[in-house]
C-alpha cells in the first residue's frame, strides 16, 4: 500500500511536469520576437504578473514558511527562471518606454516581496501563522490573475467562437489544477487547494465552452486563429498559471 507521503510526492512531480509545459507555451512567442528583433504589440504584463505570483509560492513552500512543500518551490522556482527569461527579451526588444515599465513593476514587486517576508518572519513566529498570511496573499494573487481567462470566456459566448480560446492550453489547465488539487488534499492545504480549485473550475468551464460553440466557429478563416503563444502573450488569454 503505497503510503500518503508517497502518493503526494508522485502527484506532485506530475504536476510539476503539466506546470513546466504551461509555463514553457510562450517560448514560440519569444523566439519570434527574437527573430524579428521587436516586441511589435506584445505587452509584458502578464509575465510581470506570474513573477509575483511565482515569487510568493516560492516563499510559501520555504521550511520555515510552510515545511514539507519542497514540490511547490521546484514548480514555482522554474516558472520564475522562465518569466524573468521571457521578461529579460521583451527587456532587450523592447522600447525605451516598455523597459521602464518592466523594470519599474519588478522593483516595485521586490519592495513589495521584502516587506511580506520582513513582516512574516518578525511578527509571525510559528508555521501556521505564516501559512496563514502568506497563503491568503498567494490565493489573492491566483485570484486575480484569472480575470483574464474570464474575459476570454464571455468573450467565446458573445461570438460564438472558440479561436480566441486553445484547446491545449484550456486542457492542460484542468489537468494541472486537478492534479494539484489532489496534491493539496492528500496533506490538506487549504491555500493550494483554492487556488487550484479556481484553476480546475476555469479548465472546466472552458472545456465545456470549447465543446459548445466549437462547431460554430468560422473555419474559413484559419489564418486570423491566434496561436496559444500570442494569445498568452498579449494578455488576451494567457494560461492561467499554476497556482502552487
Amino acid at each position: 500500500m503505497v503510503s500518503a507521503d508517497v502518493a503526494r510526492t508522485i502527484v506532485g512531480i506530475i504536476g510539476n511536469v503539466i506546470s513546466f509545459f504551461l509555463f514553457a507555451s510562450p517560448i514560440p512567442t519569444f523566439v519570434n520576437i527574437y527573430k524579428k528583433k521587436t516586441v511589435e504589440e506584445f505587452k509584458p504584463d502578464p509575465y510581470i504578473a506570474t513573477v509575483m505570483n511565482c515569487s510568493l509560492w516560492v516563499f510559501y513552500g520555504l521550511p520555515f514558511v510552510h515545511p514539507n512543500s519542497t514540490l511547490v518551490v521546484t514548480t514555482n522556482c522554474i516558472g520564475l527562471t522562465m518569466e524573468l527569461i521571457y521578461l529579460t527579451i521583451f527587456f532587450i526588444y523592447a522600447p525605451k518606454k516598455g523597459r521602464i515599465k518592466v523594470v519599474g513593476w519588478l522593483c516595485v514587486e521586490v519592495i513589495f516581496l521584502g516587506v511580506v517576508a520582513s513582516c512574516t518572519l518578525l511578527l509571525r513566529k510559528t508555521h501556521d501563522q505564516r501559512s496563514t498570511v502568506v497563503g491568503i496573499l498567494c490565493v489573492i494573487f491566483v485570484v486575480l490573475m484569472y480575470v483574464s481567462p474570464l474575459t476570454v470566456m464571455m468573450k467565446v459566448i458573445k461570438t460564438k467562437s472558440v479561436k480566441y480560446m486553445p484547446f491545449c492550453l484550456s486542457l492542460a489547465n484542468f489537468l494541472n489544477g486537478i492534479i494539484w488539487v489532489i496534491y493539496a488534499l492528500l496533506r490538506f492545504d487549504l491555500y493550494i487547494l483554492i487556488g487550484n480549485g479556481l484553476g480546475t473550475l476555469s479548465g472546466a468551464m472552458q472545456l465545456i465552452l470549447y465543446a459548445c460553440y466549437y462547431s460554430s466557429t468560422p473555419k474559413d478563416d484559419d489564418g486570423d486563429v491566434v496561436k496559444p503563444s500570442e494569445v498568452q502573450f498579449s494578455g488576451s488569454n494567457r494560461p492561467a498559471r499554476p497556482a502552487v
